[in-house]
């Protein structure tokens, strides 16, 4: 069914005809010397998402009667865009909502109404109690990725714009909420997995600058005369169980063992433990800067990312250096 046309002026009832106004061809009426002006209906609708979950409404009446879309409709004289939105919201899903962002804009067309402009904002439910409303059978949320399909390709639209939107803030989000401990568990990726993974491949460049700066740094005078080989298979050891701690593949108890023992070694080879434990402080420098000089930073979440790194890495090289103290003064 397509929408009905004009045919009468509206105020004086005789019939119209089409003059161009300009380079459009318009209903016009000779009587009241007046153009008419069709322009989109605009339509709004909201997202509103619960635990990452949407909510949704299962249509009543047509068009799309009995399929799902989200909670829409026509905006009235007199009211904002905004507005319409909450009222649109409120009667279908009893929900009382707030505006929280303009997600998508985009024009359509509809058989039975004619040309549309879809309005979406993003929203947040501040009260009332989830219950169909009149022009709705259902109201639930769904998860992202079991939604049933839905009615209009304005919504699926303004769902893949939101998505978008929120990618790399839940990307942080989880990232953040796995990194409690900051050690790692198997089958858990972490942001910061791309810079280790970076460090790790890049591992024999760091270790050589790392050894140029300890044989000659005033912090640890000991290993300028040690032997370098020997020195540099160290650190490639410290490399090696910092990637399989934060992997997962490297418990606490292996740490404890290998840092105390290292500590007693290290006395043992008469190395002062000021130095020990600036040659580990070195390490987590070097490590630090080579990852912050191979980062691009242009969004939020390579900011996130390298700070999750550096939280990673002192969790681990505080253990390290407890262990190692405890070890030498054990020895």
């Amino acid at each position: 069914m397509k929408p009905a046309k004009r045919k009468f002026c509206p105020y004086c009832g005789q019939h119209l005809k089409i003059r161009p106004e300009g380079e459009v061809l318009r209903d016009y009426c000779e009587h009241c010397k007046k153009f008419f002006y069709d322009n989109p209906l605009p339509v709004v609708s909201s997202i509103v998402v619960n635990d990452r979950n949407v909510l949704l409404v299962k249509r009543k009446h047509d068009p799309n009667k009995g399929e799902w879309c989200l909670p829409m409709g026509f905006a009235e004289t007199g009211e904002s865009i905004e507005a319409a939105a909450l009222r649109e919201l409120l009667e279908e899903t009893g929900i009382h909502g707030k505006i929280i962002d303009l997600t998508d804009v985009v024009s359509g067309y509809s058989k039975m109404y004619g040309d549309l402009i879809f309005i979406t904002f993003e929203a947040e439910q501040i009260g009332g109690n989830i219950a169909p409303g009149d022009d709705a059978v259902e109201v639930g949320f769904f998860p992202f990725n079991k939604m049933p399909e839905l009615a209009f390709a304005s919504n699926t639209r303004a769902i893949s714009a939101y998505l978008r939107s929120k990618q790399e803030y839940w990307a942080i989000i989880d990232s953040f909420s796995r990194s409690a401990g900051f050690a790692g568990a198997k089958g858990e990726d972490y942001l910061s997995d791309k810079l280790l993974r970076l460090i790790e491949k890049n591992a024999e460049t760091i270790g050589r600058q790392w050894l140029a700066d300890v044989k000659s740094n005033k912090t640890t005078p000991t290993y300028g005369n040690s032997d370098e080989n020997r020195t540099y298979e160290r650190f490639m050891k410290v490399i090696g169980q910092f990637s399989k701690w934060l992997g997962g593949t490297y418990g606490d108890q292996e740490i404890r063992d290998y840092y105390r023992n290292l500590g007693k070694l290290r006395k043992e080879e008469g190395f002062k433990l000021s130095e020990v434990l600036s040659a580990l402080s070195l390490i987590r420098k070097h490590i630090w800067e080579f990852a912050l000089s191979h980062q691009v930073w242009t969004k939020t979440i390579d900011i996130y990312m390298s700070l999750e790194l550096e939280r990673r890495m002192v969790l681990f090289f505080d253990r390290a250096s407890f262990y190692v103290t405890k070890g030498y003064e054990e020895e």
